[in-house]
């Protein structure tokens, strides 16, 4: 889910938002060439869930990410912000304090 990035600055200290959405759309889009007029429909609906999906801002993906690790660990991330960023810690040990209750925050928002 995550990568680390070394540039001063960084929105979230290292957490960089890692996506293969544009491989997934390529391979949905080579299919769609060969396509016959039965598969055609599917995979152009699925072309367009994709760039829908690769759209979204990485606050929102990174926010989702967290949720899912919070909802797995039975975390309220509104009630429990001190356990909500230990179980996003323990998910990703290399996550720093600041990254991780910016993460809880985030999470908590779009809940």
């Amino acid at each position: 889910m995550f990568g680390r990035s070394k540039g001063a600055g960084a929105d979230l200290e290292a957490v960089v938002v890692l996506r293969d959405s544009r491989a997934v759309a390529d391979a949905v889009r080579a299919a769609l060439e060969t396509a016959d007029e039965a598969e055609r429909p599917g995979l152009e609906r699925a072309a367009e869930l994709i760039a829908l999906h690769a759209a979204r801002p990485e606050r929102e993906v990174r926010a989702e990410w967290a949720r899912g690790v919070l909802a797995a660990a039975g975390v309220d991330a509104r009630e429990q912000e001190v356990h909500a960023v230990r179980a996003l810690r323990r998910a990703e040990p290399g996550l720093s304090l600041k990254s991780a209750v910016r993460l809880v925050r985030e999470a908590a928002g779009a809940a």
